[in-house]
């Protein structure tokens, strides 16, 4: 089993804390951006995707600051790694940076940020930031 290696993209986003917080929290938040749907039991979110779906563990939540989850997959091949979004408002701008941390194995590194890259776009269009 080939090793995944730790990413980190960093956005602008001009939008508030209060806002995006529910656009990644909340499975309306993330079925308009991230995924087709978002379902969730206990703390399992479940993503749709054009009749496919994969599972993620919940492992943080953190009101105005991160969430982190893992995929099912990734912890039954008892891989160590997981996928955060986290944000903070930069005090002077006010604008809000939002980092995305990821895993991917080393030669499905550009696509995995190619394909961060796009959901993010999705969700500042989403935001009309």
């Amino acid at each position: 089993m080939a090793t995944k290696e730790k990413f980190e993209l960093e956005f602008l986003l001009k939008t508030s804390a209060k806002v995006l917080d529910g656009m990644i929290s909340t499975p309306s938040g993330l079925s308009e951006w991230f995924s087709d749907d978002v379902n969730i039991k206990d703390d399992v979110y479940t993503f749709l995707w054009d009749g496919s779906e994969e599972e993620a563990r919940l492992l943080t939540k953190k009101t105005n600051s991160k969430i982190r989850w893992q995929w099912i997959d990734d912890e039954e091949d008892g891989l160590d790694c997981y996928f955060e979004i986290r944000y903070e408002v930069d005090p002077m701008t006010k604008a809000v940076i939002l980092t995305v941390t990821d895993f991917a194995e080393s030669d499905e590194m550009d696509e995995a940020k190619h394909l961060w890259e796009n959901q993010i776009g999705a969700l500042k269009r989403t935001l009309g930031a």
